[in-house]
């Protein structure tokens, strides 16, 4: 099949294709209390069910793209779609609670063959460069609503069936794979990174063994042995994840990106952001079907406002970005992810419906506005064959805090918990919102600590030492 060229058609073929990476990141959250329900299955093993995912995604996505510069990019993203499509199958008919998860951590793996590869496709189609930056806004936009819009669609789709929520990926699937046949080329980097497989296993133990241990230590108990084994392995990985990737010349990580404060503050905000995101919906979602009674439309509904407000305010957040700096959506976006999660600290399994739109409306303004200067910061001052690296990055750190969100905010949520979660979540989950609200709080200092003139000249200064380094 000869393939055709179209610039547009290739972007909206990435974005469709990245529609139900972002989607299947939180789609899930609306399911999980029919989940519990067929397979009787733990508060931890319903956060393994997000994590298994995210976790699979968040550690593979710059080998991902890699692999994509060497062998093909469009190989490569039909091989993600076609394995992230037999996954959605699979976890569809998932026979237990343990295969649902094992089926997650493939449907993870297929998808981080999509988000870098499909920046790579973007990057190489549009040759005009600011035709290229709006593709990549367009690109980050949805990607960006879709995470949003996964618990509202869920909330349509539970009703039939909390299958459904994967068989939706069915159909999208096979058509982005047929469209990327017959509209995108083939192509392939000049110089390709080296594939870095030491560093590539460090950073799946660390991440793994790191969730594993924050998610099974409430139930395990924190001083358990498991738990310490787990915590040593973290550890261990972690320190020799650092010192092999200092000596390697082409690491999967390139540490001294971490010297420019923006980069560093980039990616602390991209964390942090996506890890209260992240467990803002894992605790939403338990306390609106067991504390309230909702049925998953009128769950799923209640998230309408956040979406909405994530969908609207991060397009204005980009080009306040292009035109202010960053320091003003990083301030804004901080304040609202605070003042919306400081709304919940009192929330009681009566709280007036209004108050709780209002609180989600106000987190969606301010977690809308952190999304598109979080990658304009990280590449900001990088050398321009080190930006695409500095933006996996930037996507990695995203959904690694997404993980660690669910993990730790679902673990401090329900620490109180020893009768039903119908009965105690609300006031258990108090020291959750408690904490989400401090975390807003380290947002804003971290975006102000990037905006500095000082920090520009600290990504002046690493740039000019990337380049003297590849001369």
């Amino acid at each position: 099949m000869a393939v055709t060229t179209k610039p547009r058609w290739v972007l909206a073929i990435c974005c469709f294709s990245l529609l139900i990476v972002g989607m299947d990141a939180t789609i899930v959250n609306i399911a999980l209390p029919a989940i519990q329900e067929e397979f009787d299955a733990s508060v931890s093993q319903l956060q393994w069910c997000i994590a298994a995912y995210t976790v699979a995604l968040a550690s593979l996505l710059i080998l991902g793209g890699s692999t994509a510069d060497r062998l093909g990019r469009v190989r490569i993203f039909k091989t993600g779609l076609t394995l992230f499509t037999l996954a959605s199958l699979a976890s569809a008919f998932a026979p237990s609670i343990g295969w649902l998860i094992a089926f997650r951590v493939v449907q993870g793996v297929g998808a981080s063959m999509l988000n870098p590869v499909a920046m790579s496709i973007i990057r190489n189609t549009f040759e005009d460069p600011r035709e290229r930056a709006q593709a990549i806004g367009i690109w980050g936009a949805v990607f960006g609503a879709s995470m949003a819009l996964g618990p509202v669609v869920g909330g349509l789709l539970v009703p039939l069936s909390w299958r459904a929520v994967f068989l939706v990926n069915i159909p999208i699937g096979i058509a982005a794979f047929v469209l990327t046949s017959r509209f995108i080329p083939e192509s392939r980097a000049l110089r390709a990174r080296r594939i870095d497989p030491v560093g590539q296993l460090l950073a799946v133990v660390f991440l793994a063994t790191l969730t594993a241990a924050i998610i099974e230590g409430p139930s395990l108990g924190w001083t358990s042995k498991t738990i310490a084994l787990l915590a040593c392995a973290a550890t261990a990985s972690l320190i020799a994840f650092i010192g092999f990737e200092l000596r390697r010349r082409e690491p999967l990580v390139e540490l001294r990106f971490f010297q420019s404060r923006p980069f560093a503050s980039a990616t602390g905000i991209a964390v942090i952001a996506f890890a209260a995101f992240g467990g803002f919906l894992f605790v939403n979602t338990l306390y609106l079907q067991e504390v309230r009674g909702l049925s998953p439309v009128d769950a799923g509904l209640c998230t309408l406002p956040m979406a909405a407000m994530t969908v609207i305010v991060s397009p204005l957040s980009g080009r306040v970005t292009g035109r202010r700096g960053v320091r003003l959506p990083f301030v804004f976006g901080g304040v609202g992810v605070f003042i919306g999660s400081l709304m919940l600290v009192t929330l009681a399994p009566d709280t007036p419906l209004v108050w709780l739109l209002l609180a989600y409306s106000v987190f969606g303004a301010g977690f809308g506005a952190l999304n598109p200067p979080i990658t304009n910061t990280a590449v900001s001052g990088m050398p321009a064959d080190q930006a695409g690296v500095a933006a996996a990055v930037a996507s990695t750190s995203r959904i690694a805090g997404q993980t660690l969100g669910v993990a730790i905010f679902g673990a401090v949520a329900t620490a109180g918990i020893d009768d039903s979660l119908a009965a105690q979540l609300a006031d258990s989950s108090h020291a959750a919102w408690w904490l989400i609200a401090a975390s807003a709080l380290v947002i804003t200092a971290l975006g102000m600590f990037a905006s500095t003139a000082s920090a520009r000249s600290s990504a002046a200064d690493v740039a000019a030492r990337l380049q003297g380094a590849q001369a």
